[in-house]
């Protein structure tokens, strides 16, 4: 079977619902698994540093590579708790969705508006988060780089998802960037990540290049 269809409204081939489905609910269930272990695993490293200040956390691997550096800052506890607390709640609710969706379940309408306000808020959160590393902490957390490479995702395929499933009532314009968004859905996803990764290399090149 096909996994795309074209669009009448634009004339271009788009994933059709079932492959947007699937592969919303494997990304939301593996996405969501490996989430869940990154800021589980955050958590203990954060009562560890608590416990002994002395203490070098797994992923302090060099001074760029140093989750000890990030923990410590106001950014570690955006809301007043530890970020990874968030983290364990919405991955949870993500991954469980997932598996979910695997099992065959049709969820509502306003159950999946409440995925995509969720997707949206991590997707946002994340990237500000990626600006403070960067350019405010000059440092990298290496899990908190795996809840990066699981949020963008997440938050692509259910926008895509919601998009297809409500595409009729959307604008013109609206529906016709949809469609191209659909059509080119992995080659948006990697260039997200280059994007990100030449940020990286940019910002500290000066140490990169000390390891050629």
């Amino acid at each position: 079977m096909s996994a795309a269809i074209v669009d009448p409204h634009t004339e271009r081939a788009v994933p059709d619902q079932g492959f947007l489905s699937r592969a919303t609910a494997w990304i939301c269930a593996v996405g969501g698994a490996l989430g869940l272990l990154a800021a589980l695993i955050l958590i203990v490293e954060k009562i560890n540093l608590l416990a002994d200040p002395d203490y070098v956390p797994s992923c302090s691997i060099n001074p760029i590579l140093s989750c000890g550096s990030v923990m410590v800052t106001p950014q570690a506890e955006a809301f007043g708790i530890p970020n990874p607390l968030i983290g364990v709640a919405g991955f949870t609710v993500v991954a469980t969705i997932g598996v979910v969706l695997l099992a065959g379940a049709r969820l509502p309408t306003w159950f999946w508006l409440g995925l995509q306000a969720g997707a949206t808020f991590g997707v946002v959160f994340v990237h500000w988060l990626i600006y403070q590393s960067l350019y405010v902490i000059g440092a990298l957390c290496p899990y908190c780089m795996l809840v990066w490479t699981v949020t963008i995702p997440i938050f692509l395929y259910v926008t895509l998802r919601t998009l297809r499933q409500h595409g009729g009532a959307l604008p013109g314009p609206v529906r016709r960037v949809a469609a191209v968004a659909g059509t080119y859905h992995s080659l948006i996803l990697t260039g997200w990540y280059a994007i990100i990764l030449l940020a990286i290399l940019n910002r500290f090149w000066s140490y990169w290049i000390t390891l050629i």
